[in-house]
């Protein structure tokens, strides 16, 4: 029952009428919705304003990620639709800046997972990782993310882990769905810095919702943060150095101006590439047509599972274009051993059977 249930979200079957017509690979997007932003730590000489810099960045990210409604005000379908294994999901930002590449791919459809790269060869700086989301009821809907992400600034040859807080889906009774996130965070460069972020969706400590406290602490201080940056994720927060109550920073989300996107038109992309695959059930959410939405999802459900079947008689499996699985991620693991709390993320990833890396040998092949 909807109670009980805990599994992957690919187990999860959504009535049509709650379906966003995005499917969740294009969720990386958010990543770089602010290409100035992103590539800015890659200008920065010191690494202790650059893990500032990192730390910014990553914030920003949080809002449009986790709201509910556009920026236009109307409200968000909240379920996207479930990746099928191979679904790809390509695009960029372009800007003065230059340009900055994505590429997503669904490597695995049970579990989900969803590996990507994004990257602005211009500055010298790239984002790879991956998520595989679980979810399960316990009054509300809870949502793990396990996985993580590591941001490479060539110049400084440095690199930074990154992992995601949890997602509590709230409202499921009122038909007002809100997310809110909770638990804890990090971010770990190669220099020694370390950022735990603990999230509060009832404002503990500011008495606000969806509330934030981040601590940044360095090797040779490891009980004693530098900088602690607080607020709220989705509307403003402050940036202090803890020894002097400096404020470094005051920053407003509302004042950031989203760059989109440039995706490329539905006829010229493959058949496998996300809004083309999914155009007639999108196109059936869109214009609320409930009987077409399950008759096209069931279409694209079912031609997978042949495909599966396929693969399973011959003994073949699904090629992935642009990522490889691997046993250990090496830096991965080097930066999670060094955290103030250290976490293992051979732990956390042990049900995806391993982790999935960008394969540049693959990638020079296309």
């Amino acid at each position: 029952s909807l109670a009980t249930y805990k599994g992957d979200l690919a187990s999860l079957t959504a009535p049509p009428f709650i379906l966003s017509p995005r499917s969740m690979i294009e969720f990386p997007t958010y990543w770089c919705e602010h290409p100035s932003i992103f590539v800015a730590p890659a200008h920065e000489p010191d690494p202790e304003k650059r893990v500032l810099l990192v730390l910014k960045w990553f914030l920003t990210t949080l809002r449009e990620q986790h709201s509910t409604r556009e920026e236009n005000g109307k409200k968000k379908k909240l379920k996207p639709l479930n990746p099928f294994l191979g679904e790809r999901f390509l695009g960029k930002w372009e800007d003065k800046l230059g340009t900055t590449n994505l590429i997503a791919e669904q490597v695995s459809h049970h579990p989900p997972i969803t590996a990507c790269k994004i990257w602005n060869e211009e500055h010298g700086i790239q984002l790879r990782g991956h998520v595989a989301p679980r979810v399960y009821f316990s009054g509300t809907v809870q949502i793990d993310r396990p996985g993580y992400s590591l941001l490479q600034i060539d110049k400084y040859n440095e690199s930074y882990l990154i992992t995601l807080p949890k997602v509590h889906v709230g409202g499921l009774l009122t038909a007002s769905l809100f997310l809110e996130l909770s638990g804890s965070s990090y971010i770990r460069s190669s220099s020694g810095y370390t950022v735990k972020i603990d999230y509060s969706s009832r404002g503990w400590w500011s008495g606000k919702r969806n509330s934030f406290v981040a601590n940044v602490f360095h090797d040779d201080q490891k009980d004693e943060p530098l900088y602690t940056a607080e607020g709220q994720w989705n509307n403003n927060f402050v940036i202090k150095m803890v020894k002097t109550q400096q404020v470094i920073e005051e920053f407003d989300l509302h004042i950031l101006q989203r760059t989109l996107l440039d995706v490329a038109p539905i006829e010229r992309q493959n058949s496998l590439e996300s809004r083309r695959a999914w155009y007639h059930v999108a196109t059936a959410i869109e214009e609320g047509d409930l009987f077409a939405v399950g008759h096209e999802k069931s279409k694209i459900e079912n031609q997978q599972r042949e495909m599966r079947k396929v693969e399973k008689r011959n003994g073949s499996e699904f090629p992935r274009k642009y990522f490889t699985r691997v046993e250990t991620d090496l830096v991965a693991e080097r930066l999670a051993k060094g955290m103030t709390e250290a976490i293992s993320l051979e732990k956390s990833m042990e049900f995806v059977h391993g982790v999935w890396i960008w394969d540049e040998e693959k990638a020079d092949k296309i």
